[in-house]
């Protein structure tokens, strides 16, 4: 059984984990604002210390792809590259919105998600680009996508086919609550990001020898980064 070490930074969240043979392990995250770079090294040595596993142990480094913030992206997949370079294991890039509708299917089949008719439902992972601009892209309760990944300015008739469906659409992520009161029908449902929505699927790229060149893997931003000029006066 491989064991994958997961990281997630796409977000405000910084998250990493263990898997092995595709079940997460052992997990650390915070939410405690973006101090991704100083945490992500310390989450990991704790993990390894955790779990007993010694770095080169590890069959190979997986990581939320994007899209997501920019900054955080690069964090996440440089640390990501230095591992695999360093150790001489593959890079595995698994897509942030993948993730985290994985996430939504672990927490309804723990019970800890409630959502009707839920073999149904249509999933919609969103991750903020700020101001009404979400990342978003649609699966089913199974976890295949139905929509490609898009960059998405949301007003009311935002996702209208998936929504006039006669079935429940469900939205989550750090876009998502922003867009509830402008997508009639649609549940808002708690669930982020999480290293552990890379675990499964991970193990299945893994398997099938998905793996990316590390030197030059770059994150899927799917947006342009445009530098801004600082409206604030230094003197």
């Amino acid at each position: 059984m491989a064991q994958i070490l997961c990281i997630e930074t796409g977000t405000d969240i910084c998250s990493a984990g263990i898997a092995r043979g595709g079940e997460l392990v052992s997990l650390r995250e915070s939410d405690e604002g973006r101090d991704h770079a100083r945490k992500i090294g310390l989450f990991v040595d704790e993990l390894l210390r955790e779990t007993g596993i010694a770095p080169d142990e590890l069959d190979a480094v997986a990581v939320g792809k994007g899209p997501g913030s920019y900054t955080g992206l690069r964090i996440g997949v440089s640390f990501a590259k230095g591992l695999c370079y360093g150790l001489g294991i593959p890079l595995v890039a698994v897509g942030s919105l993948d993730a985290l509708a994985e996430v939504a299917r672990e927490d309804y089949k723990a019970g800890i998600l409630a959502v009707d008719d839920w073999d149904r439902a249509l999933l919609c992972p969103m991750v903020d680009a700020r101001r009404m601009e979400v990342y978003a892209q649609v699966f089913d309760s199974s976890g295949s996508p139905l929509s490609d990944v898009s960059a998405e300015v949301v007003d009311a008739d935002s996702f209208a086919a998936f929504r006039s469906a006669d079935r429940p659409f469900v939205i989550f992520g750090s876009g998502a609550r922003k867009c509830a009161g402008l997508l009639s029908g649609a549940r808002l449902v708690d669930v982020a990001p999480s290293a552990r929505g890379l675990a499964r699927l991970a193990q299945q790229a893994f398997d099938a020898g998905r793996t990316e060149d590390v030197a030059y893997f770059e994150p899927f931003y799917l947006k342009d980064f445009v530098v801004t000029t600082s409206k604030k006066k230094i003197f």
